[in-house]
């Protein structure tokens, strides 16, 4: 495998493994911040990435903003998949822009969206990245909900705004992400000084709560070298996160597995090395 460069620019090895370990959807409900919370003091975790639009934003704002070290990104939020709990876009109440269902909020899934429009889009995309800075949140990274931008139509307006911004968007060079978006704009974005992850991993919400351990352990365990984004989605649990969605029982298992020791030694002894957001954003800051 060829060495990554920005790996090479941080001074690690072609044959080192080394991950962003990153809590999704924070901010979402009261749930994930105090998870958050507890996964950056004591928890196996280099990042978060907040949703905007979502309720619980001003919280998850103040949090970071008395905690500056925290590594703490933009969740870019297009969609809204909850049956009694949603949330609406910052930029528009039009229903001519595509971005509003016929309730007024977010389309549950961007499957449903007839004619995006690229323009709506980056709008919508740079009021939630204002909203977060307008808080005073000192962001490191943007990546999206649902994958909502893996899209030819709309990933050249989420790289351009990370561009814009000086801030590094999660993009992957595996095969599902090649396929769509293909080899040759993947390869431009990183001669451009975009960091580009090797692999994705994820903590899957529909594979079972009572394993969480093994299953975290088994994909660090087979970890490939290079630049890994690894993803979950923790919550405590709460009467709030039942009433939202039935995987509650994964997300808080994932919570509950990546606070363990067990897992925190087990990666630690396993020879994968961990690092963050920040690193990545000033390499491509002073690489500009």
């Amino acid at each position: 495998m060829a060495h990554n460069p920005i790996l090479k620019k941080l001074g690690f090895n072609a044959t080192d493994r080394v991950v962003v370990i990153n809590a999704d959807d924070i901010g979402m409900c009261q749930a994930t911040l105090t998870a958050f919370s507890d996964l950056i003091y004591s928890g196996l975790v280099s990042s978060g990435s907040v949703m905007v639009p979502c309720p619980w934003f001003p919280e998850a704002a103040g949090f970071c903003r008395q905690r500056p070290f925290v590594d703490i990104g933009v969740h870019l939020t297009l969609t809204s998949e909850w049956d009694g709990y949603r949330w609406r876009p910052l930029s528009t109440r039009d229903p001519a822009s595509g971005l509003l269902d016929a309730e007024g909020y977010f389309y549950r899934n961007q499957s449903m969206w007839e004619r995006p429009d690229p323009q709506v889009i980056r709008a919508e995309m740079l009021a939630q990245v204002n909203q977060a800075r307008k808080a005073g949140m000192d962001l490191t990274h943007l990546d999206c909900h649902m994958f909502a931008t893996l899209d030819t139509r709309l990933v050249g307006e989420y790289v351009g705004l990370g561009f814009e911004e000086r801030l590094p968007v999660l993009m992957v060079r595996q095969p599902q992400w090649v396929e769509i978006l293909s080899e040759r704009a993947i390869n431009e974005w990183e001669e451009q000084g975009l960091p580009v992850f090797d692999h994705l991993r994820e903590m899957y919400l529909n594979k079972p709560a009572e394993d969480r351990l093994r299953q975290a352990r088994e994909v660090f365990d087979n970890l490939p070298p290079g630049l890994i984004f690894f993803m979950f989605h923790p919550a405590k649990d709460s009467p709030e996160l039942r009433a939202i969605t039935d995987d509650w029982r994964q997300r808080v298992a994932d919570y509950e597995t990546f606070m363990s020791a067990q897992l925190r030694d087990h990666v630690r002894e396993s020879g994968v090395q961990e690092i963050g957001w920040r690193v990545l954003r000033d390499a491509m800051r002073a690489g500009a």
